[in-house]
């Protein structure tokens, strides 16, 4: 046992189960999936094994430690300058040949290393057998086999770790490299580069001080196969001269080398290493051949076949919102009546409300109340649409799609591996843009990379899903699955055509990377992990909810107050409420109740009626309406006979008649008030001044505030239609009903308006800034919030005012926009003046091909 905490790292091949044996260490819930590249940065976590702690990090999935990708540099730099006490080389057991080019590079780089044979279940089940023994022998270093996902294999794992950390075996002495290439039995040996390397011996005898954290004879492999990275960290240590010296050095050599052996230095080295790996593989691996196609090869040839794969990859997505939206919104009608117990239990705790105007902080309370809530509310979509997201991530359909899309996105600008991005942010909903766009940097080509980044904001995030929830419900009740089906791909052609309109404009002559991707096994998902997955998901929905909506909730109640009314409204409005008392008085006049409603005795019966009132219309049946009588009689007996008169009591039913009309001139002089405070609001001023443009999508200035507070967070639509379209003090219904009050001039072609603009919108603040970090540049953030806004003005513009001048319903108006847009995606895909000229990707299966496409 050591007080210092040995600091342990995870490498490993995208797939091979690193992640998970990560949790199975630390007990940490990263995200698991069964897709290629779940891991996009280092993910930190601690254990402890015989009362010894000890520090875990999950590094990033890469098949190589070349500087190409992001993953790779990320999981290079942090093995060259961390030194981690200890390397656990996680690898796909049935996959190993594939698994141990990137075991060779780790003991190039003179790492202590424990190669885990993980997935040893699925090896046994194809029938290869592995000989840990002799590979142990070969490689020189600790083997043991492992099945993450069933916990085996864990008490031999942290044996080894405690053994090769605390207890500090001696490693074997061929496991570790040094300045001379003579051969080592555990490393490729590469004879042609003896002379090369004697050389560079020299070259870099004067600058032992600038080299000597990094691994010496790993560091002439790189130099040799001019790594620009690793160049780039001498250039910052080494003196121009000296450096300029060894660049000339290094230009000289490779020349030789090509001339002499009619190839690069680079192919030498890979070839060696093949030949090492192959040779590991003939020494240690039986295979026992497997009697026809796997189950997963029988999968392939229906969900990738050519006239097939297009088919399975929409009835998916139409299956997706099926189950999630429609539903999942029809479970909100069971959550709800909890959200508004919560509502009252907050007005409780506030100050009572005023005759006219409420305390300030009763009015900011309920307003961020009512902001959370009308987000809440469709907790339980978010529960199924992230459930089945993760079916698929786990199934191994996920990286089918992805394969499948590819000829798709190549023919608009866009590349393989901006599938990944583009599923990050939402191609089914539930994703983000932040995450989307920082996955672009793992895109090789410059122009693909950029038009991914610019496109990705397109997609169905999360924090769109409540405003397309919202108005599918209100206008779309017969039609809720073909609007979502509607939705979800119609970004996705918006998302296309402006990819293409970018790589043939701004973006025109970069030159496209292969798209190289993993096919995984099909794997039967575990419904523990499809369930913590979507739990977890939706609880990050609801923390976003309670921190940055709320906060933004805040700042647009403050400048919906600002400036308030003038003086002499307000005047205006206490004129009218007086005369509204007055009224009642001469009503009650010689009515012995009249004692029980003067001064600020009139205001808390105002409120109980109201609070009766709302119990009475969430009340339940005969027994729940009995439970509110008894409840409020039991709260204050002598205001209970104005809201329940006894049959005998006529002085009590004229006080019920007097209140209800007192109720009546309090609610609709405080919604005048309300509304006209609102509307002549800093904010609402905004919204004004933007009618005059707006009014042809058919947005008026609350349409316009909800989307102007959606900039800063997308939930934050939502949240303030809520408080806009506010409920009354009496009444305690859905936003989806006060929306759909005929009075509020709402239409299902407004509807379709909003959510087409809401589909096309500049991305939020976050993503904004986002854009700048991985452009570089402004002009790029600048295009990303110009060109959607006039895009989506545009096209929801044309598309209101034609509906309005034809006379159109909003459901026949969105299937036009939609075909419409689907014809011209077609015509400029299969257009051959905008094809390119490239072969199209072939899938091999994942046994032959190791899952590389």
């Amino acid at each position: 046992m050591t007080n210092r905490t040995p600091l342990v790292a995870l490498s490993g091949q995208q797939n091979a189960g690193k992640s998970t044996l990560f949790n199975l260490l630390t007990g940490a819930r990263q995200h698991i999936a069964n897709y290629p590249g779940v891991t996009v940065d280092k993910k930190y976590g601690y254990f402890s094994h015989n009362n010894q702690s000890y520090q875990a990090v999950d590094l990033p999935g890469t098949y190589s430690l070349s500087s190409f990708s992001l993953e790779e540099r990320v999981a290079r730099d942090f093995l060259c300058d961390e030194n981690p006490d200890l390397v656990i080389n996680v690898v796909d057991a049935a996959n190993l040949k594939r698994s141990l080019h990137l075991t060779v590079q780790l003991l190039e780089m003179e790492c202590p290393t424990i190669l885990a044979l993980n997935m040893m279940d699925v090896a046994k089940r194809e029938g290869i057998k592995i000989d840990t023994d002799t590979l142990s022998q070969r490689l020189a270093v600790p083997v043991v086999t492992t099945v993450g996902r069933k916990g085996e294999g864990r008490s031999e794992l942290c044996e080894l770790i405690q053994a090769h950390t605390v207890s500090k075996v001696p490693p074997d002495a061929g496991a570790i490299g040094n300045a001379d290439n003579t051969r080592h039995e555990s490393q490729p040996y590469y004879p042609a580069l003896t002379a090369a390397m004697a050389e560079l011996d020299s070259a870099l005898a004067p600058l032992t001080a600038q080299i000597v954290q990094l691994p010496y004879r790993w560091l002439k492999l790189k130099l040799l196969e001019n790594d620009a990275q690793l160049i780039g960290r001498l250039a910052a240590r080494v003196p121009n001269e000296q450096l300029l010296t060894l660049q000339n050095l290094l230009v000289e050599l490779r020349t030789r080398f090509e001339q002499q052996h009619n190839t690069s230095i680079n192919d030498y080295i890979a070839a060696q290493r093949e030949a090492f790996v192959q040779s590991l593989i003939m020494a240690t691996v039986t295979v026992t051949p497997n009697q026809g196609p796997t189950l997963s090869q029988k999968i392939d040839k229906l969900v990738l076949n050519r006239f097939l794969a297009p088919g399975f990859l929409i009835m998916t997505v139409f299956l997706i919102y099926q189950l999630a939206i429609v539903q999942g919104y029809e479970l909100t009608n069971y959550t709800w009546p909890y959200l508004a117990a919560m509502r009252e239990w907050v007005a409780a705790l506030l100050p009572e409300a005023g005759f006219l105007f409420d305390p300030y902080t009763r009015s900011l309370g309920l307003w961020i109340v009512d902001s959370a809530n009308t987000l809440l509310n469709y907790v339980p979509i978010f529960i199924i649409l992230f459930a089945l997201i993760a079916i698929l991530e786990d199934s191994g359909y996920m990286a089918r799609i992805a394969f499948v899309v590819d000829k798709i996105l190549h023919r608009f600008g866009l590349h393989g591996q901006s599938t990944l991005p583009l599923i990050l942010s939402g191609v089914f909903a539930g994703g983000c843009a932040v995450p989307g766009i920082m996955a672009t940097k793992g895109i090789p080509d410059h122009r693909a990379r950029m038009a991914t980044i610019l496109t990705v904001p397109f997609m169905n995030c999360l924090a769109k899903v409540p405003l397309y929830a919202l108005l599918v419900g209100i206008f779309f009740e017969q039609e809720k699955a073909l609007m979502m089906f509607y939705i979800s791909t119609m970004t996705i052609i918006a998302a296309l055509l402006v990819a293409k309109l970018l790589s043939v404009t701004v973006l025109r002559g970069e030159e496209s990377a292969p798209f190289v991707i993993e096919l995984p096994r099909y794997n039967l998902p575990t419904v523990r992990a499809v369930l913590t997955r979507s739990v977890e998901r939706t609880w990050i929905y609801i923390k976003k909810v309670g921190t940055i909506v709320v906060a933004v909730s805040v700042v647009i109640f403050t400048l919906l107050q600002y400036p308030g009314l003038p003086e002499d409204r307000s005047d205006f409005y206490q004129q009218r409420s007086e005369q509204a008392i007055s009224r009642f008085n001469k009503a009650m006049d010689n009515n012995p109740y009249l004692e029980l409603a003067q001064g600020e005795q009139l205001v808390s019966l105002m409120n109980y009626y109201n609070d009766f009132k709302r119990a009475k219309l969430n009340a339940k049946g005969a027994a729940a309406s009995k439970a509110v009588n008894e409840t409020f009689k039991q709260r204050n007996p002598e205001f209970y006979p104005f809201v329940k008169a006894p049959k005998d009591d006529k002085k009590a039913k004229k006080a019920n008649r007097a209140l209800r009309k007192l109720a009546s001139a309090r609610k609709s002089i405080r919604r005048e008030i309300k509304e006209e405070r609102l509307s002549h609001s800093l904010l609402g001023s905004i919204g004004r001044s933007l009618e005059p443009v707006t009014r042809f999508a058919g947005f008026d200035w609350k349409i316009n505030v909800a989307l102007l507070s959606s900039f800063a967070a997308r939930e934050s639509s939502v949240a303030t239609l809520g408080v806009l379209f506010q409920q009354e003090d009496d009444q305690n219904t859905t936003l989806e009903e006060r929306m759909g009050d005929q009075d509020n001039n709402l239409t299902s072609l407004t509807a379709v308006s909003m959510i087409l603009f809401f589909a096309l919108y500049p991305p939020c603040l976050a993503t904004m800034i986002m854009v700048r970090v991985q452009t570089g540049q402004y002009r790029w953030m600048l295009l990303a919030l110009l060109f959607p806004t006039a895009l989506g003005l545009g096209v929801s513009s044309t598309t209101y005012s034609l509906g309005i001048a034809l006379g159109i319903s909003g459901i026949t108006m969105m299937s036009s926009v939609y075909f419409s847009g689907l014809a011209l995606l077609l015509v400029v895909g299969l257009y051959p003046a905008f094809r390119r000229k490239q072969k199209p990707a072939i899938p091999a299966t994942p046994q032959d091909s190791h899952g590389v496409i």
